[in-house]
């Protein structure tokens, strides 16, 4: 994604959540004197992968564009229990405003960014690439998605505009796999992929005769993995997905499929825990 889009999308987040937190106004920080400055650190009280500066910082800098962040970690860093992420120095109404909307973004971003690290750990050494899916919490699909490559995982497309896959329901509503693939081909504009979805190794050579290219096995076990990717070898590009986890992933990897999609790394989110303090100047 462009880099003016990403900008665009995170002045588009952080305005719908200071709206949906703020309000007509923080009526706890009125408490504070108008021109109170503050500090604040945050820590994270938990080993992580640091992702979703850029949010963090665009909730203070909207409340207060005079507010100076200090970053002790880079995004995409690795970061331990107790590390002092940042060190904020700013109007202290603004900042406590600011805090639990900045916060959000930071500690659900991290959390994705983590478990995509996890994953691509786990199959390291081997060619196969971990991707995301659509199963992103609304409203923060792009985000999320930048936290899977922030994390060393790959996007797939964005949404229904960007890429054709083609699933059981599609190919029920056609008639065949041949059909789809021939109305796929026909339709979709120059530069979009086209994937299609198959759940046995019957479908699989159904998709190959009909010119599939990128070929999803939905929940096939390890061994049919195996053939499949002896079968389509040079043929198609093969992605694995469905009931794979963790505990499986690398020996998933190891049948030699080229791509292996999780959607729990967006939607299964456990947010990081990450702590903030304030201190008057």
């Amino acid at each position: 994604m462009p880099h003016t889009d990403l900008a665009r999308h995170i002045r588009t987040h952080v305005r719908a959540a200071l709206d949906e937190d703020v309000g007509t106004g923080d009526l706890t920080a009125k408490l504070i004197p108008e021109h109170t400055q503050a500090r604040a650190t945050v820590i994270t009280r938990e080993a992580a992968v640091l992702c979703g500066i850029p949010w963090f910082e665009e909730c203070f800098l909207t409340l207060d564009p005079n507010c100076q962040i200090t970053w002790k970690a880079p995004e995409g860093g690795r970061v331990e229990t107790n590390q002092i992420l940042c060190e904020i120095h700013g109007n202290a109404r603004a900042m406590l405003s600011a805090e639990r909307p900045a916060l959000n973004f930071l500690q659900t971003l991290s959390a994705t960014a983590t478990l995509t690290r996890r994953y691509v750990d786990a199959v390291s050494g081997l060619p196969a690439r971990i991707m995301d899916t659509r199963k992103t919490l609304p409203g923060l699909r792009v985000a999320q998605k930048y936290a899977v490559t922030t994390g060393g995982g790959h996007n797939q497309r964005i949404g229904l505009f960007d890429g054709v896959l083609i699933k059981e329901n599609h190919i029920a509503a056609a008639g065949d796999i041949a059909t789809v693939m021939e109305r796929a081909f026909l339709l979709a504009p120059p530069g979009i992929p086209v994937q299609i979805e198959v759940e046995t190794l019957a479908q699989l050579d159904e998709a190959l005769n009909a010119g599939a290219r990128l070929i999803l096995l939905d929940n096939f076990s390890l061994a049919d993995m195996r053939l499949a990717v002896t079968h389509a070898r040079g043929r198609a590009e093969l992605e694995a997905s469905g009931g794979i986890g963790l505990e499986n992933v690398r020996m998933v990897a190891e049948t030699g499929v080229d791509r292996i999609s999780i959607g729990a790394l967006t939607k299964d989110v456990q947010a990081v825990d990450l702590s903030m303090r304030f201190t008057l100047s």
